[in-house]
């Protein structure tokens, strides 16, 4: 069978059993489009909803890059991208809304269009100068955008003895006959003109999400993320009711001005904390109380840093990191010893002498220890471990002036 008598047979489905098809589609493989303004290149442009039957399997070339040759653009596909959105797909955790954008390349492929139809049966009927165009090569829809999406859908047909996926409507941009040269070009645009949703906005939204669809709590714990909206909730509730972190923590859109603390950071700084299985155990309001009194407990060991933050790294990146991570083996401390978790007195007996004790050299080459370790700039020694390799180093400096447990 070739590749239009297919096509037809497809969408014939389409129209007799999806009630989700959108326009009437000819005997002749008619799918509805809305012509849009051309390119700058004169390139026409139409839009449509096209079911993933007139796609796959096999009447579309991705042009992957290759550098032998130098022909193609797209980079390799990401298999873990293609499995999740599979994954989500099957599940019916997601929707794919956006248009994939496509391109019929060859000059003459405007005359595919007619009254508002992507027509393919033309493309054995036009001829230009004295070459018929023909099926191999205007019946291939070459993906300028949307490649995963693409492949992913092509994972769940090849299992599909229903026909659902054959008959699910993808909404497409199609570029009707733009060279590789313009197809590169749009595909530069749209790959560096996005930009992606920022970290406290995403964490934001995945929180008011889960409180209301228990399916996005699902998908997140099995792809080992439900940890991000648990922690953005625990800092939610610390901004509220502790008074070392009011007005400390800067939440997605809010200004700078006397917060320390993106809510990414301290949101991702709680990922060891969360892990532990102790911790975890809790109640959201236990965890609230427990991470409260160990911010008070060191409070009181360093007045100073908590009364002019801004001057001190403590309630910054580097603090709030390193004092996070080594957090989890305080709170084992602290239990070993008989004391309540929830007791500022129990982290501050725990933390003295190790933050009494640590030093370090300052820009100056200077050795600072205690209160001054902490300083913001080049008095202090703190920001010298601002990298993921220093913070490393200064939580093991930590941990090894920490008490020793001592077995019965």
């Amino acid at each position: 069978m070739n590749t239009i008598n297919w096509v037809e047979e497809a969408t014939q489905m389409v129209r007799s059993t999806s009630s989700r098809f959108v326009g009437a589609v000819s005997d002749r493989m008619k799918i509805n489009v809305s012509a849009g303004p051309k390119l700058r290149s004169g390139v026409p442009l139409v839009s449509g909803f096209i079911p993933a039957g007139a796609l796959l399997p096999n009447n579309f070339v991705i042009p992957y890059h290759n550098p032998n040759t130098g022909k193609g653009y797209q980079r390799p596909a990401q298999p873990a991208r293609i499995n999740e959105l599979v994954s989500d797909l099957r599940k019916e955790r997601t929707d794919l809304p956006t248009a994939i954008l496509l391109n019929l390349r060859n000059r003459d492929a405007k005359y595919v269009l007619q009254e508002n139809s992507l027509d393919l049966s033309r493309l054995d009927d036009h001829v230009s100068g004295t070459a018929a165009i023909t099926r191999e090569a205007l019946a291939k829809f070459y993906i300028v955008d949307g490649q995963h999406r693409i492949l992913a859908l092509e994972k769940l047909m090849e299992d599909d003895p229903d026909g659902k996926w054959e008959n699910f409507l993808i909404p497409f941009v199609c570029m009707l006959g733009a060279s590789e040269d313009e197809e590169m070009h749009q595909f530069y645009t749209v790959n560096s003109k996005a930009k992606s949703v920022r970290t406290d906005l995403a964490l934001e939204m995945l929180r008011k999400l889960s409180e209301k669809d228990a399916g996005i709590m699902e998908a997140l714990t099995e792809k080992g993320k439900d940890w991000q909206v648990h922690a953005t909730e625990l800092v939610h509730n610390l901004a509220e009711t502790s008074p070392i972190w009011r007005q400390r923590i800067r939440f997605a859109a809010m200004e700078k001005g006397e917060t320390t603390m993106p809510l990414a950071s301290i949101v991702a700084s709680l990922k060891p904390v969360l892990s532990s299985p102790y911790f975890k155990a809790l109640d959201m309001k236990d965890q609230v109380k427990i991470v409260d009194a160990f911010w008070r407990g060191l409070r009181n060991l360093m007045q100073d840093a908590f009364d002019t933050p801004e001057e001190f790294v403590f309630q910054k990146g580097v603090g709030v990191i390193v004092l996070h991570t080594m957090m989890v083996q305080v709170i084992e401390l602290v239990r070993a010893r008989g004391n309540s978790v929830t007791d500022p007195e129990a982290y501050e007996d725990v933390l003295r002498e190790p933050l009494e004790r640590l030093q370090g050299e300052n820009s100056h080459a200077a050795t600072v220890s205690g209160l001054d370790f902490w300083r913001a700039g080049p008095e202090g020694a703190a920001g010298s471990y601002s990298s993921s390799a220093g913070r490393r180093v200064l939580i093991a400096k930590i941990q090894a002036l920490l008490p020793r447990i001592a077995l019965a």
